[in-house]
């Protein structure tokens, strides 16, 4: 053997490889338990993605809602023109009955007089009384009551109909009368009460240089109660109207210029009158902005912050109802499986029963229930925590009885007994700690289905309600198939938020699993 090979087989060099080397062996040995759990699991890329994945999200939906700008209910509006409905038109083609003051004229007389000029006979009679009538022009006749011996002029029916100039209230019937009546006679004034009144060839009458009113065959009229037409508007109108225009223009005295559409009603025979104004509307659907960078949802909030914040309730959620049931899972199970006996018996029994119970339908049935009471959105929240724990700690609690059966025992847990410890410290001290890690997998793996469970409930209108925000009721907004085609914005980010989410959780309980427990693995 050589000089060389001999100095590499010394004592010497052989202690520093040994020391230098660290194989599977020595790492076992110099690792703690903890430690050794943190390095399986970080060489797992699988779970390292999920628990980088997870951590954004928490990031997202915690620090964002932060540093947001905005409020969760914040509501943004725009200016946006709209077309209201501002007057009706119709033209008058048929005989309009106006009856004098303290007089009447019965539907039953319009008829007779109907009659009576169609076969041409200049008196009729109709519930008892006499009537005769008068034409004074085209489409003109004036009514008389003939039960006295002179015949009083009570009505007058005729296609033209008179209007007020200077409000809405009523024309005195005589004033109407005289109008109509100098109108189909070219007269250019007439006599009333000792006061003259002029009338010119558009039918407009006025007193002393005043305009009061005008005849026109056309019934102009404001939708609303509280809207004045002026006559000069009603004129332009109906000028439009008569050369077919579809859109005018008119500026009242003030000086204010708006813009009106005309459409035809061929069922009604009335065209309607549509102004345009600009109205403060909610910014609805907003594409995505610099200012939204998500755009905006029906009800004019941001998106991108309703998404922050909806990812701040849905894991509030997950994680309340998963501490719920492993509490409860936790101390039945912990009982259930140290003491055994009937104990066992009576608590597996109501395991198998809430194994039993379609958790669902009771959920949907209570989220009905709460809607029909119209319960505070918050108080609904808490009330959802508190039933989606209370009915999954079953598998939990099945899981630590089954751990503890087999725990109990073993030499320490007779040492604990040998020494006196009393069975409270000896479940919680001694055997529920060797549960820990298979009871964080389970947790991880049920933050999961917990948040899809919400999302549904959410989904379906039964769940977190407005004005709070989750990734659920987001997605809500798909019922509709416009904003399901059109709006991608909408429920997109959400949904791929949720699925990332439960997708992470189930990636990091999986690399918990095999982390703890490596011969699962094989």
């Amino acid at each position: 053997m050589s000089e060389e090979n001999k100095n590499l087989n010394t004592p010497d060099n052989n202690e520093n490889s040994q020391e230098y080397s660290l194989n599977d062996d020595r790492r076992v040995k110099t690792l703690s338990p903890g430690r050794l759990v943190a390095k399986r699991f970080f060489r797992n890329r699988v779970a390292v993605t999920g628990l980088i994945i997870l951590a954004f999200m928490f990031v997202f939906s915690f620090i964002g809602g932060w540093i947001t700008p905005y409020a969760e209910d914040q509501l943004f509006y725009r200016e946006d023109e709209q077309n209201k409905q501002y007057a009706g038109v119709t033209e008058n083609t048929e005989l309009r009955y106006v009856v004098a003051e303290g007089e009447s004229f019965p539907a039953l007389a319009q008829a007779q007089f109907y009659l009576a000029q169609k076969s041409g006979e200049e008196e009729f009679s109709a519930l008892g009384k006499n009537y005769s009538y008068k034409e004074e022009g085209e489409d003109f006749y004036s009514l008389y009551s003939k039960d006295g011996k002179i015949p009083v002029l009570i009505a007058f029916a005729s296609k033209t109909i008179v209007s007020s100039s200077t409000g809405n209230e009523k024309v005195p019937f005589d004033l109407q009368y005289e109008l109509l009546h100098c109108l189909n006679a070219k007269e250019k004034s007439f006599e009333l009460d000792g006061v003259k009144y002029e009338v010119d060839d558009d039918g407009v009458l006025t007193k002393g240089g005043e305009e009061i009113a005008y005849a026109s065959q056309y019934v102009v009229q404001a939708i609303m109660g509280d809207v004045y037409l002026t006559r000069s508007f009603k004129e332009e109108l109906i000028d439009a109207i008569s050369i077919g225009d579809t859109e005018f223009v008119f500026t009242d005295e003030d000086g204010t210029t708006a813009e009106y559409t005309i459409t035809y009603n061929a069922a009604t025979k009335a065209y309607s009158v549509l102004q345009t104004v600009s109205t403060r509307v909610f910014d609805t659907y907003s594409p995505p902005s610099g200012a939204h960078w998500l755009g905006t949802d029906r009800n004019g909030m941001d998106m991108l912050t309703r998404l922050m914040y909806g990812g701040r309730v849905s894991l509030y959620i997950g994680f309340i109802v998963v501490i719920i049931e492993s509490v409860i899972g936790v101390i039945l199970g912990g009982i259930s499986g140290y003491f055994g006996g009937w104990v066992d018996n009576l608590i597996m029994r109501i395991v198998d029963i809430f194994y039993c119970i379609p958790s669902m339908p009771i959920i949907i049935i209570l989220g009905a229930a709460m809607d029909a009471m119209r319960m505070d959105p918050q108080l609904r929240m808490v009330w959802l925590m508190l039933i989606l724990g209370f009915l999954g700690w079953a598998g939990i609690a099945r899981l630590v009885r089954g751990q503890i059966l087999s725990l109990r025992e073993q030499e320490f847990m007779t040492a604990t007994e040998a020494t006196g410890i009393r069975v409270s410290r000896r479940i919680f001290k001694h055997l529920i700690p060797n549960v820990i890690p298979q009871l964080i997998v389970t947790m991880t793996m049920s933050l999961g289905s917990t948040i899809l469970i919400e999302a549904t409930l959410s989904f379906l209108g039964l769940g977190v309600k407005f004005p709070f925000a989750s990734w659920g009721n987001i997605i809500n907004d798909v019922n509709d198939t416009h904003v399901l085609t059109n709006y991608w914005f909408i429920w997109i980010p959400a949904g791929i938020c949720l699925v990332a989410t439960v997708l992470a959780f189930n990636l990091v309980g999986d690399g918990l699993r095999d982390a703890f427990d490596p011969k699962m693995k094989r």
